[in-house]
């Protein structure tokens, strides 16, 4: 029997974000309309003169691997007290489409820091090698609506190779981190309207960043935090890094190897301190998951490789994989074209493993790179119960990083 929530019986505000697109309506009984929405594009971490190493792709994004595709839908409406079921509401569903429309599954391979979290579909992802559909992000108690709702569009879109005619199975691959500081997340506000929205209005090109999608309501090292993105471009070949980032606190927090969050420490928004009731309390609980793609001919056992190097970059900021958090990791390559079939022998290439750290070394700057984007995308939110999430201080991160000579002139 179909859940009811007051979430579904109302009209919402939903907020549809494609790569280069940002657009706006009101979603009606499952239809959403668009409209214009007046939005300034938000500087990016190395708009502010923060050193990354490494040579970016054109869109510095995970869009940067040819064909890979993002959308978002995100989930912002009421203010004040919570109530379950009501709101207010902080939330959304991000979507990363890895080659085409059509059902062709790519080479893939997952990695696990620490296991506080979620991402469905992964022991299939490693028992077969390969991932059969889009890898979706949304809030830790939306999973299952969100894997429902993936599952119905797969059907609708007969995006799945049957086994035989009508018969066909799906074990998508969904991901969440926590934003229960900010959001009514008992309240179950993701529908597979949102879920459609996000798939169907996925595109390349550059990614909206920050509080959009399943970002919205995260929280990164007791600031804003969400989605980011980054890529490196390696000889002949592209790396992509794609996070949600909403882990760590603040005195671990470092950028471009200065421990800013130390030097934040006794820093208040304009204005006074935040007033959030649980300021803090909830540091260290939250989670990051990141997504990595690739047109490097990498066989699933390299791409857990891959996977394994997102440790570093997450490192490379202060994190450390805290017993509360969910550090979950996927990597995919668009490379091997034709190399799934259901009963035929395929031929696949593979880059030697004595070829593979310069990508191992493009997917650690790429992941860094990705989450100071999320930060410095993130702006300052107030969610449920009045409480408030700061977004970084750009003019303060700038004075610290000039402080210890690591400011490039934007």
């Amino acid at each position: 029997m179909p859940r009811t929530g007051s979430a579904r019986r109302r009209p919402i505000a939903l907020m549809v974000a494609a790569a280069g697109m940002l657009t706006a309506g009101m979603l009606t009984a499952g239809v959403p309309t668009a409209g214009a929405l007046d939005a300034q594009t938000p500087p990016r971490a190395r708009d502010l003169g923060i050193p990354f190493p490494g040579e970016p792709g054109a869109w510095n994004a995970i869009t940067d691997v040819a064909g890979i595709r993002v959308g978002h839908a995100t989930i912002i409406e009421g203010e004040g007290a919570l109530v379950v079921g009501e709101g207010p509401v902080r939330t959304g569903v991000t979507a990363v489409l890895p080659r085409t429309d059509s059902y062709e599954p790519v080479f893939a391979g997952w990695y696990s820091l620490n296991g506080n979290g979620e991402m469905t579909g992964t022991t299939w992802v490693e028992e077969s090698g390969f991932l059969e559909g889009p890898v979706m992000i949304t809030n830790t108690h939306s999973v299952g609506d969100v894997h429902q709702a993936v599952i119905e569009w797969s059907r609708d879109a007969e995006a799945n190779h049957p086994i035989a005619p009508g018969i066909w199975w799906s074990l998508p691959v969904v991901a969440e981190t926590w934003d229960g500081r900010l959001n009514d997340i008992n309240g179950f506000h993701v529908g597979r309207e949102h879920v459609f929205a996000a798939i169907e209005s996925a595109a390349s090109g550059p990614v909206t960043e920050g509080s959009v999608g399943g970002g919205t309501g995260m929280v990164c090292n007791s600031f804003k935090g969400g989605i980011g993105t980054s890529s490196r471009l390696v000889g002949d070949y592209t790396v992509g890094v794609l996070v949600q980032c909403n882990y760590g606190r603040r005195p671990e927090l470092l950028i471009a190897g200065v421990p800013v969050g130390q030097e934040l420490l006794g820093w208040t928004p304009p204005g006074g301190a935040d007033g959030s009731a649980d300021a803090g309390a909830f540091d260290g609980l939250g989670s990051i998951i990141v997504v990595v793609a690739t047109d490097a001919p990498l066989l699933p056992h390299q791409l857990k490789r891959l996977a394994r190097r997102a440790p570093i970059g997450i490192g490379r900021m202060g994190g450390y994989g805290m017993n509360g958090s969910g550090d979950i990791f996927i990597a995919f390559s668009t490379a091997n074209s034709g190399a799934w079939s259901r009963g035929e022998n395929t031929t696949v290439e593979m880059i030697s493993n004595d070829a593979i750290s310069p990508l191992l070394l493009a997917t650690a700057q790429a992941t860094e790179e990705a989450i100071t984007n999320a930060m410095v995308a993130g702006r300052t939110m107030v969610g449920r119960d009045g409480n408030r999430v700061p977004g970084l201080p750009h003019d303060e991160v700038r004075r610290i990083l000039a402080a210890h000579n690591r400011l490039e002139r934007p």
